[in-house]
């Protein structure tokens, strides 16, 4: 592994050097690949297209993302923000990198949550649109654009992390690989239909067989706070270590979605159908209801009080899109058509 390590990170080296100029849009690519991206963005803007590859995408990264948390704590990956000076192997021509807020993520870095989970989500998305540009037209151009565009997304969230330190090429290509198995697993079993009963169950289902892993490793005289520690020691701004990155936070984000996906559905969402405008509507005041939730800073001691509340947080996120807010909108929508009927 020492050689892998080591010319990933002369590649990292290679592209912050070419590529210094471009950051914005590199950090900037990193952000939208971020696993969180797949929660309060493609999943709203899926939804409203179709409402089938919507609840897919949620329960695509739901799943995608909870397998990465446990892939970690099994393949120890080093990131190469630390490994770089924590190696010993370059001594005095260490290369010059230069680290980012987004550099400094406290869990293992094999494989990488944002090749993973874009990987998976966006396999979702372009084989729904690849279906429908299917039915609009027979051009072999149309079927393999979906195609072309899904392995650019790949190719450029995978640059990005490589070009943040936050991930070495190698645990990328794993990454991207095994979301895209995952994904195309998981898509053919979307639970739409499932009752609240299954979510339920599910989402204490993959808590719990986390926590049990976690301590069964622990027992085993495994640290799992291994990454923590280095992440605290090589990252050259104690602020960009943040309570959100920990292994502990993707888990209660995916089990607060599972069941927030499980308490809409139980609502019955989507149960009329909104015309092209309204939907529209919907996804604005989705979006917005989002950015705030998303911008609410929670209190981070004790840590157990943030993760109960960052379960929270997360569960409002399929209610908001899936039931709460189509139904506002439903409701202004047939106040607006009764008022219109009265004025005639």
């Amino acid at each position: 592994m020492e050689w892998i390590h080591m010319h990933g990170i002369r590649v990292a080296e290679v592209l912050q050097f070419n590529l210094m100029d471009y950051r914005g849009f590199w950090l900037f690519v990193t952000h939208m690949g971020h696993p969180k991206a797949a929660f309060l963005l493609y999943f709203p803007v899926t939804f409203f297209l179709n409402r089938k590859a919507g609840i897919a995408v949620l329960w695509v990264a739901i799943l995608a993302e909870w397998s990465n948390l446990i892939l970690k704590w099994f393949l120890f990956g080093e990131r190469p923000y630390w490994w770089v000076s924590e190696s010993g192997l370059f001594g005095s021509e260490k290369p010059k990198l230069i680290q980012f807020s987004s550099s400094c993520e406290t869990g293992p870095g094999s494989p990488s949550g944002h090749s993973m989970v874009t990987a998976a989500v966006w396999l979702v998305m372009m084989t729904s649109l690849s279906s429908h540009l299917q039915s609009r037209s027979r051009s072999p151009v149309l079927k393999v654009l979906p195609v072309l565009l899904y392995l650019l997304v790949l190719l450029v969230v995978g640059i990005s992390r490589v070009f943040t330190l936050s991930h070495f090429p190698h645990q990328v290509v794993t990454g991207c690989i095994t979301g895209a198995v995952l994904g195309y697993i998981v898509i053919q079993h979307v639970p739409e239909g499932k009752p609240l009963r299954f979510f339920a169950l599910s989402t204490l289902g993959l808590l719990l067989g986390a926590l049990l892993l976690y301590w069964c490793l622990e027992l085993g005289g495994v640290n799992l706070s291994w990454s923590i520690e280095l992440a605290q020691k090589w990252c050259v701004q104690p602020e960009w270590i943040r309570l959100d990155t920990a292994p502990f936070s993707s888990l209660t984000r995916d089990t607060g979605a599972l069941l927030g996906l499980g308490l809409a559905l139980y609502l019955k969402p989507g149960g009329w159908e909104l015309p092209l405008a309204p939907r529209a509507l919907s996804l604005a005041f989705s979006s917005m209801a989002l950015y705030h939730l998303n911008r609410l800073a929670l209190p981070t001691y004790p840590p157990l009080l943030f993760y109960c509340l960052f379960f929270i947080k997360n569960g409002l996120v399929p209610l908001f899109v899936m039931a709460v807010v189509p139904r506002l909108v439903h409701a202004i929508a047939g106040q607006g058509q009764r008022q219109e009927e009265k004025d005639k």
